[in-house]
């Protein structure tokens, strides 16, 4: 515990003035300064131990990154005097906490609380060990001074930003499901109904037996499988750590993986998710269609870049063990030269044999922004390099589908509805 004096004390060292200026002597400055500290001490004693108080945390426990939640502080007072308390939370900057310091006045034998509201700015974990209790004295001269064991935790989660782009692929995937016909018969449909032959339908849907009783030719028509199985896994190592805009990329990779997840619900599908770099950080494994979402923002809420290369061999067996034969793998990482080299290319050849494979890329936007800049020799220098490496990725995207990957790369507003779409597109072709 530490005793500090206040503002008010210095003050009312003027107060002695008067009298050093009528009996100007060694003697009276010690005398004046034996009766202030004398004073000041008693103050501080007077005050309420802030150990003797008791103090319990009210924390909203968990917050959508950009909404507010709100939380309090309960302090109560089991002495026999009034506790004039200064408050100080000790969480970190990103937790967003409006005011970390308050001022609290708790009579005898009561409990008064102190309201909070939380505005976190990083998506993750943010915890607060303990409070600064700062006890005034009943002059206001002094102040005893402690701190208190009150953890608390709030785990910021994922904004979901394109969750507003949900209905309308939803209508979309109703509309395929509702078609009177799939022309492609493919690996990802299941018979649906007859209906008479026209122009234009594959012969090969033809029901011969159907055919010969009715005495005209009908055909079958298909509809998207149900129950089907999503892997999707998620590239959380150094090339996730860059930022586009005021986010990193992994924040723009987790929207797109969400917004795939709540579609795939909606079309009955299955979705695991799997968080890697040299190690499996989070999996989201056999969660229910109606909680898988909320387990995927919630695991996924902590996990942050790590400064490290891909195992992709590591990556590969996990999908082996995981993901039956004609589950949709979702690959979310950069297709840029780098990740290439680290051994993507092989290993998506080899998982492109047994799956449908997608790779989704989020996008640099500056890039497009440096390529357009003519003003001067400085910023022609800046956009052939962004123009070369804009050529790079379109390599690796043409190197990646020649081996039987679906490219999608997307700046990150754009991302999550382009997965979307190339989910919906698989499912309309009868891939899924």
């Amino acid at each position: 515990m530490r005793i500090s004096i206040t503002p008010r004390a210095a003050l009312v060292t003027l107060l002695g003035l008067p009298v050093l200026v009528l009996w100007p002597a060694w003697w009276t400055v010690l005398l004046l300064a034996a009766a202030w500290l004398l004073v000041v001490l008693i103050d501080a004693f007077l005050a309420p131990s802030p150990r003797a108080l008791t103090v319990q945390r009210d924390a909203p426990g968990q917050v959508r990154l950009g909404g507010d939640a709100g939380g309090r502080v309960l302090v109560a007072n089991p002495t026999s005097r009034p506790a004039d308390l200064e408050i100080r939370d000790a969480w970190n900057p990103t937790a967003g906490l409006v005011q970390q310091r308050s001022a609290l006045r708790v009579p005898p034998r009561e409990r008064r609380a102190v309201a909070q509201v939380y505005r976190p700015t990083r998506r993750g974990q943010h915890s607060s060990r303990t409070l600064l209790l700062a006890s005034r004295g009943p002059l206001g001269l002094a102040r005893r001074t402690a701190a208190v064991d009150a953890p608390g935790r709030l785990l910021a989660l994922h904004p979901f930003a394109s969750r507003r782009h949900l209905p309308s692929r939803v209508r979309r995937l109703r509309e395929i499901e509702g078609l009177a016909a799939i022309h492609q018969r493919g690996q990802g449909t299941e018979f649906d109904s007859l209906r008479d032959f026209v122009d234009g339908d594959d012969v090969r849907s033809i029901d011969w037996r159907a055919t010969a009783r009715r005495r005209s030719v009908v055909v079958r028509t298909w509809r998207p499988e149900r129950d089907r199985h999503v892997l999707i896994v998620v590239d959380t190592s150094r090339t996730s750590a860059s930022r586009l805009g005021d986010a990193p990329r992994l924040d723009a990779a987790f929207d797109a993986a969400l917004l795939l997840t709540a579609l795939a619900g909606h079309a009955g599908d299955r979705v695991d998710l799997l968080c890697i770099d040299r190690i499996p950080h989070v999996s989201v494994v056999g969660s229910s269609r109606t909680t898988v979402l909320n387990d995927m923002v919630r695991s996924t809420a902590a996990v942050h870049p790590a400064l490290v290369e891909t195992d992709w061999e590591l990556a590969a067996s996990t999908i082996r063990d995981r993901a039956r034969k004609g589950a949709l793998v979702v690959l979310v990482t950069p297709v840029d030269a780098s990740v290439v080299d680290t051994g993507l290319l092989p290993v998506a050849a080899r998982i492109g044999r047994d799956h449908p494979l997608v790779v989704l890329s989020v996008a640099d936007p500056a890039l497009d922004a440096l390529a357009a800049g003519r003003g001067n020799l400085e910023t022609v220098y800046r956009a052939a390099a962004a123009e070369q490496d804009r050529i790079r990725r379109s390599g690796v995207a043409r190197a990646l589908e020649r081996v039987g990957a679906h490219v999608v790369d997307a700046p990150p507003e754009r991302a999550p509805r382009a997965l979307a779409d190339c989910y919906l597109a698989l499912k309309a072709a009868g891939r899924l």
